[in-house]
């Protein structure tokens, strides 16, 4: 254990630097020496290694990172196999924890649990401002399936605490969270994450709505935080002419790298719009900005999260790992993805997605500047857009806030619709399904009764929540909405969650009358008129 301090360091350098001889890396090796040999008290070696490894890095850029074997783990489990737990992706980042991704269909995310979220307490203990590591996280938010687990989550800059509480269960594998028809001829698929089973997962899906006449695709990437490249150009592939450019890559050490679509394209699929917003990242971007810049597809929603660092992961002996940005992300007509950040201030890059709402940008298109200085040309039409972090929808569509309240904030923090839909289904599942047969029969039919909304309120109470007639009002008809989607979901499958719930949601409404109004869509890839 003695010389573990020196060996990783002296490994970790030499990955890292291009010249090893140099005088920094000496000193470096050089100081891990004499702390080993010479300092006065016994020393936790493992820890410090740790600490001098996540100080380095988060010199660089907010997303190189260290990891150690057991985070690495959690880190790649979504992406690669079965586990239980509340289904979040998070990172401590200055003894902050913040919510990277809510997995779709989780606990977390069923609970109302956001990208960008700071957990603060969990079960009453404090975590943040603390210095606890990654696994004493992990050890206090996993437990056996069906156990609860509460955590304090401040967002934005409310400074009051959302309190959550969360059941744990199964956490769902399948990146395809939802596929149906959502009009004649239109299909709709939601793609949760981009994993290594993601594109045959798509092409599955893809086959079973053509057999139900599919000419035309949404497909909703909104919080999807991204995952592998080569889930992301694989889908791409299916959608743009043979020898297309989907990305490249550069950066400074290593060869630039262009990937292109060895394919021949779905000529089946027509029409294609791309629902994004705040919260979709990475391989979503990859994606959105190929087919945006190839004039392919419609985006619409609103400016995506703006990640376009390209990170290489580098293992170590004993499972820990270090993810290293190595290059950027450029778009076909040659945008950076990458939105600006300042090197050591993780928590003003994380705070990012909460300013827009601040500036007004997630309510009003006005708000959007356009940076001219990063103005570039689609590759068939020459249409303009724009580069400087994210990618910019072609129609934007503002957040509805009109909905929203403290009740409906709280009764979705407590987890009190989950609840409700799962009393509910427990006593009328024979019932349910003997009336609806199909999820569209369902979705057309199933209404929330006074009655149901009597007894949620009541659920609601018993849980410790004032009722509050003018919020409950305001927020009638997203609660309804909700308690019809979560028992879709319990009876037949996600897609009759997604079935009943797009209707409410404004991004998907735009989608869909953009994709079925074909002048109001090739209106929007048109080139434009040279004066």
């Amino acid at each position: 254990m003695k010389r573990i301090f020196s060996s990783l360091l002296v490994i970790l350098t030499f990955a890292l630097c291009a010249s090893a001889q140099s005088a920094s890396i000496k000193k470096l090796a050089q100081t891990a020496q004499i702390i080993d040999r010479y300092y006065v008290d016994k020393v936790d070696i493992d820890s410090i290694t740790e600490q001098a490894l996540i100080s380095m890095l988060r010199q660089l850029d907010p997303h190189s990172q260290y990891s150690n074997a057991e985070e690495t783990r959690a880190l790649n489990e979504p992406l690669q196999g079965n586990f239980s737990g509340v289904g979040i992706q998070f990172n401590m980042l200055t003894d902050t924890l913040y919510v990277i991704e809510a997995i779709a269909g989780a606990p977390c995310a069923r609970a109302g649990v956001l990208p960008g979220d700071r957990i603060i307490t969990i079960n009453d203990s404090v975590v943040a401002g603390v210095k606890m590591g990654n696994n004493d996280i992990i050890k206090r938010l996993r437990g056996p399936k069906g156990s609860k687990v509460r955590i304090g989550v401040k967002r934005g800059n409310n400074p009051e605490l959302i309190d959550f509480t969360i059941t744990r269960d199964d956490i769902p594998i399948h990146s395809i969270a939802a596929a149906y028809m959502a009009a004649p001829e239109v299909g709709f698929i939601e793609v949760s994450r981009f994993a290594e089973t993601t594109p045959d997962e798509f092409n599955e899906a893809i086959k079973k709505l053509k057999k139900k006449g599919m000419r035309h695709l949404i497909i909703d990437l909104t919080s999807n935080g991204g995952g592998y490249l080569t889930s992301a150009t694989d889908l791409a592939s299916l959608f743009l002419p043979r020898e297309s450019v989907i990305v490249t890559t550069r950066g400074d050490q290593v060869p630039t790298q262009r990937y292109t679509n060895s394919h021949n394209p779905d000529t089946d699929i027509d029409r294609v719009v791309v629902m994004v917003d705040r919260y979709s990242a990475s391989a979503s971007e990859i994606l959105a900005g190929a087919l945006q810049d190839h004039d392919r597809g419609v985006i619409v929603g609103r400016r995506t999260f703006g990640k376009g660092l390209v990170q290489r992961p580098f293992p170590f002996s004993d499972g820990s790992m270090i993810r290293l940005t190595i290059a950027r992300y450029y778009t076909p007509s040659g945008r950076c993805i990458q939105k600006p950040y300042v090197k050591g201030n993780d928590e003003q890059y994380h705070a990012d997605i909460y300013d827009r709402y601040a500036s007004g940008e997630l309510t009003s298109a006005d708000s959007i500047h356009l940076n001219t200085a990063e103005r570039f040309n689609t590759i068939t039409t020459g249409r303009s857009v724009y580069g400087g972090g994210g990618i910019l929808p072609d129609v934007f569509v503002p957040a509805d806030t009109s909905s929203y309240s403290t009740y409906l904030r709280d009764v979705i923090a407590r987890g009190v619709i989950n609840k409700y839909a799962i009393a509910y289904v427990d006593a009328n599942r024979s019932k349910i399904k003997k009336l609806y047969k199909t999820p569209e029969a369902y979705a057309e039919k199933f209404q929330v009764t006074e009655q149901m909304l009597d007894d949620f309120n009541k659920m609601a109470q018993s849980e410790g929540l004032d009722f509050d007639a003018d919020e409950f009002a305001r927020s009638r008809d997203i609660i309804c909405t909700n308690i019809k989607a979560l028992i879709g979901r319990d009876i037949f499958t996600e897609d009759t969650f997604r079935m009943v719930f797009n209707p409410s949601d404004e991004i998907f409404r735009e989608a869909l009358r953009i994709i079925t109004d074909p002048a109001a869509y090739r209106s929007l890839l048109q080139a434009p008129v040279q004066e």
